[in-house]
């Protein structure tokens, strides 16, 4: 492959959240054109590419992952011609573009599931999942919805039920008809003739369910986690093998490849997955006839893990899918921002999240980094009032849905809702995300948004950070060290995750030089390694 058509290998994504990004109209909802007021911020970071969230005619139930329309902007967004503008600054820039495809499901005001719904006899009216009740006039199955109760919607037209994983205005389309995936790889086609250059699949391991709608197991408690849904949620107590996870999926995945190989495009595919995330990660991106890269959720939840929490996730990686590829990231738009789970327990929020950064812009595999992640932006404590996360709503107050994770960007400290809109945002904007506006952030070269910029540059310095093999060592309680080779060299990595200074001795023949440029102070005398609390060294062999 060339270097241009295998770009993605160890790319640096940053992931924009439309809606918050930047608003250009004053209604107080972010847009395509305030997206292309603000590259030059993104592409000052050193980035490879963006990756935008839905922007597609939707009714909004789900804000954007419900589309009703998957060949056009919705208006609150812009329009056509404003994402080919966006698409052409960005390339101008030297950002690859990469946009959500959500293809498990759509909208209920979709024309196939409003055609679908309408009669047993129509041509499309088996493009969703129906099944008839039981005797007895219930769901067909167990299965249930990741956002509450069963998953089995009535409909009183077909008299059946039809298959949602998620709100039950979303749908589930049916992936064993190949005129569905046909018709979906069309709508692919119409964006990659626009020019993007890549696609983030939303919920990959849903496409396909179990055609016989069999009972979904009971999870045995032990395996119960947190990694994507609550305990408290009735989702979290089943082992979910019927309603997704299909081997089925491959299938579509290589007719996917073969159209994403004709542009040069890429994939990269969400997995939404709690126990098998990692082994799912590593057999949807093994060979060339699946998808390029894949992130699950195993450092999407929880505080800052222990050095051998991450050890055993890459390792668990690398032996599963050793020819795969994976794309590692913290914080998105559906989980609690790591600037939050990392700092908990009285860390120092500054030199954890620098000690975030760095080790995660030096794992093998594919970044991905949220809006406001380079500011150090917290969860936002959002008032039940200003919910509008569906999943939220219903969970309160065990859980606080999305909203949290996704109040507007922080631009300029001193303008209003720091410079996001001037006019009422959908999303209040926390004081204390101002006052770490980009705006500020720049004024401050010892900020972490320079820290970004430092140590992004330091990768691509590096390209072993980026394509090179990973050997983790063993190391004291708190410490994560690891060893990335190829291209002719070899860079040793030493991480302290805990609050005091630590030691590592080297092994015998390791003598590695420092080297300068990534923003950590940890250096080498007498055979150990030297490390402040939250502080990193990177050297080379």
């Amino acid at each position: 492959m060339t270097p241009e058509v295998d770009w993605w290998r160890g790319c640096v994504l940053y992931q924009i959240y439309p809606r918050s990004f930047q608003d250009s109209s004053g209604d107080g909802i972010g847009d395509l054109a305030g997206i292309t007021r603000r590259l030059a911020h993104v592409a000052s970071l050193g980035v490879d590419a963006i990756w935008i969230s839905p922007f597609m005619t939707s009714p909004m139930k789900d804000f954007g992952y419900d589309i009703s329309n998957y060949r056009d902007v919705d208006p609150i967004f812009g329009t056509l011609g404003d994402f080919d503008a966006l698409v052409a600054e960005a390339h101008r820039l030297g950002l690859k573009v990469v946009i959500d495809q959500v293809l498990s499901h759509t909208s209920s005001l979709h024309p196939w599931f409003i055609e679908s719904r309408s009669s047993r006899d129509y041509p499309r009216a088996d493009w969703y999942v129906w099944a008839d009740p039981k005797p007895d006039g219930t769901p067909p199955n167990n299965w249930l919805s990741v956002f509450g109760g069963t998953s089995w919607e009535w409909d009183s037209r077909r008299r059946q039920y039809y298959l949602h994983n998620f709100l039950a205005s979303q749908p589930d389309l049916n992936f064993h008809n190949e005129a569905v995936r046909s018709a979906l790889l069309d709508d692919v086609r119409f964006w990659l003739d626009r020019g993007v250059d890549g696609f983030r699949l939303d919920t990959a391991n849903f496409y396909f369910h179990d055609a016989t709608l069999a009972d979904n197991p009971p999870l045995d408690a032990g395996l119960q986690s947190e990694v994507m849904a609550s305990r408290n949620q009735p989702y979290n107590f089943q082992d979910h093998v019927h309603d997704k996870n299909r081997p089925e999926v491959l299938v579509f995945f290589a007719e996917l490849r073969a159209l994403l190989d004709e542009y040069g495009a890429m994939a990269v595919g969400e997995v939404g997955e709690r126990i098998r995330g990692v082994e799912l990660m590593a057999e949807y991106t093994t060979g060339r006839d699946r998808l390029q890269m894949c992130y699950a959720f195993d450092f999407l939840s929880g505080n800052m893990p222990e050095p051998q929490a991450i050890r055993a996730v890459v390792e668990r990686f690398e032996a599963a899918g050793p020819e795969g590829w994976a794309c590692w990231a913290f914080s998105n738009h559906d989980v609690e921002r790591h600037a939050t789970r990392w700092t908990a327990g009285g860390r120092d929020a500054e030199r954890a999240l620098r000690l975030a950064a760095g080790i995660l812009l030096t794992l093998r595999g594919s970044v991905c980094l949220y809006q406001g992640e380079e500011l150090g932006l917290t969860e936002a404590d959002v008032a039940y009032e200003d919910l509008v996360d569906p999943y939220g709503i219903n969970f309160w107050p065990e859980v606080k849905g999305r909203d949290g994770c996704r109040t507007p960007m922080a631009w300029e400290a001193a303008s209003p809702h720091a410079g996001f809109t001037s006019g009422r945002p959908w999303l209040p904007v926390p004081p204390e995300h101002a006052a770490r506006a980009v705006d500020a952030m720049e004024a401050d070269q010892g900020s972490l948004l320079h820290f970004y910029r430092r140590l992004i540059g330091f990768r691509r310095e590096h390209p072993v950070l980026a394509t090179g093999a990973i050997a983790f060592l063993d190391a004291p309680d708190g410490v994560l060290v690891f060893t990335r080779k190829g291209g002719g060299e070899t860079l040793l990595c030493v991480f302290n995750l805990t609050d005091r200074p630590a030691a590592y001795r080297l092994p015998d023949g390791l003598e590695p030089r420092g080297l300068d440029g990534h923003g950590f102070a940890g250096h080498v005398a007498a055979g150990t390694v030297h490390l402040g609390d939250h502080d990193g060294f990177i050297g080379a062999l």
